[in-house]
């Protein structure tokens, strides 16, 4: 997901996500995985988005290496 989405930004809907999953019983370990893929590069976004529970922040241009490296830990794929 990225941080700047028209209509709602990423961190925002990272929280709603959550609050969804909260709703439903389903905690974030459990839930769907997120990674933040952005240009937004500061610290203050970066941590602000493990607040919200993203699983992963990756800075564009994304490396492909390491965006495949993440969906196999989380073992979305093989």
């Amino acid at each position: 997901m990225d941080l700047l989405m028209p209509e709602m930004d990423g961190q925002e809907a990272l929280k709603q996500i959550r609050l969804l999953e909260e709703g439903r019983g389903i905690a974030s370990i459990n839930g769907a995985r997120v990674i933040m893929t952005t240009t937004m590069d500061d610290s203050l976004n970066v941590l602000a988005s493990f607040k919200s529970l993203c699983d992963a922040y990756v800075i564009k241009p994304v490396n492909r290496e390491k965006l495949l490296g993440y969906v196999r830990g989380f073992a979305l794929i093989e």
